[in-house]
């Protein structure tokens, strides 16, 4: 139990500390994670670009932007690896904004506890509509669901091959 809040409080610091260097340099902080992997920790960004695709030369950008950064604030208590991403195909949705440029498309939501009639905690359908406190995704066979933001543990777009 004692990771899990080392974990959540380290992406939490990590996403309010660097949200801003991440803006400054032209680009969008979409997620953090704060991992342990084979290798050891790992603080993973994953970040975004506006109108276009990420490569490997901004995720160097935001690399050498947010290490110092790290360096100095030294929150982290376990030794890490810093590594910087774009979001991929399946990229994570956690702000309304995000929510709001992938209505229409196919997502993955996966929420705390379970939620309508019948009772479930995977949603898998087209996102339909992004309210102010909650995204509403219509599951083929199972109708249209209202998810409160508050209930959403992970949250993805859903590519389709």
């Amino acid at each position: 139990m004692e990771s899990k809040n080392i974990k959540q409080t380290v992406e939490e610091k990590a996403a309010a500390l660097l949200d801003p260097i991440v803006a400054n340099e032209g680009l969008e902080l979409l997620d953090v994670e704060y991992v342990r992997e084979r290798e050891g920790w790992v603080l993973r960004l994953f970040i975004d670009k506006p109108g276009g695709r990420v490569g490997l030369e901004e995720c160097s950008q935001v690399s050498r932007a947010v290490d110092p950064v790290l360096d100095v604030e030294d929150f982290i208590p376990q030794e890490y690896n810093l590594e910087v991403s774009s979001p991929g195909v399946n990229r994570p949705l956690k702000k309304p904004g995000h929510f709001e440029r992938v209505k229409g498309q196919k997502v993955k939501v996966k929420t705390f506890g379970p939620l309508g009639e019948p009772p479930r905690k995977n949603f898998s359908g087209t996102l339909t509509d992004v309210a102010a406190d909650a995204i509403s995704v219509d599951v083929e066979g199972g109708g249209v669901f209202v998810i409160p933001f508050k209930d959403i543990a992970k949250a993805n777009l859903e590519f389709e091959f």
